[in-house]
């Protein structure tokens, strides 16, 4: 039977369209920064997705209801360093934190031996309160699946004035281009621009190993779900914006094993 050229075509074009939509949702990585910024390069490249800042206060977001009623009175941190914080943990010990959330309690194992500057930084800030009261600002559910946290302005472009190295970007288990569901990672602007921001991975995302891991989720895996089927407000119209819930992080305290 001959080859219907017409159909042919349709099916050349149905595989390249399947193609770019994959590589779009690669391009759509974790990021900060001051504003929406995009490199484009002669091969059609690299995009740095950040979320600039908006004229919507994150009081503003959707109301939760009971689900992420509990948040507790203060105010986001606005203290800055200059230089990361000196290396003071023991890299042989295990180290755990919970986010106490307006929403619930998310346990999470931190990788002291595998990234120890990444898990020393987060345990300074988390013990001088930089997170307390600071909003979840970033939901995304389309492709890659991780709500992000840990800026107090809840703009997506703040930070603790400080920036430090990649690490432990070998991972085995981020090497095929899938951060899987229950990793904790850091956002960034670039290699090596990590600072305050990190995210949370509800469902195995697709992202290039390019954001360093450095612990996991031991609980509280229903809690992000729950808020993801809770939705954003899709500011970049691609399933990636401020979620509807009020999701605040109370505290977080940490334990040394």
């Amino acid at each position: 039977m001959s080859e219907d050229p017409g159909a042919a075509r349709r099916a050349r074009m149905e595989a390249l369209r399947a193609q770019e939509q994959a590589k779009a949702r690669q391009r759509r990585m974790l990021g900060i920064g001051a504003v929406v910024l995009v490199v484009l390069l002669a091969t059609g490249g690299i995009l740095w997705a950040t979320l600039g800042s908006s004229s919507k206060s994150p009081s503003a977001s959707a109301a939760s209801g009971a689900f992420c009623g509990n948040v507790a009175s203060g105010d986001p941190s606005t203290k800055q360093w200059s230089q990361p914080p000196a290396m003071s943990i023991d890299t042989k010990a295990t180290y755990t934190a919970t986010l106490k959330t307006s929403c619930g309690d998310i346990g999470l194992k931190l990788d002291a031996a595998h990234a120890p500057k990444t898990v020393n930084s987060f345990l300074f800030l988390a013990q001088q309160g930089f997170f307390d009261h600071s909003h979840c600002h970033r939901l995304t559910t389309n492709g890659i699946y991780v709500l992000q946290c840990g800026d107090p302005t809840a703009t997506g472009t703040g930070g603790p004035g400080y920036k430090f190295d990649d690490e432990y970007l070998n991972d085995p288990a981020i090497q095929g281009g899938t951060y899987p569901a229950g990793t904790l990672a850091m956002a960034n602007s670039g290699p090596n621009t990590n600072g305050s921001q990190f995210f949370l991975v509800y469902k195995d995302s697709q992202l290039s190993p390019n954001y360093t891991p450095f612990g996991t989720i031991t609980s509280g895996l229903d809690i992000l779900t729950h808020i993801a089927q809770d939705g954003s407000d899709n500011s970049n119209g691609q399933g990636d914006g401020k979620p509807n819930d009020t999701v605040v992080i109370n505290s977080v305290p940490v334990v040394k094993h």
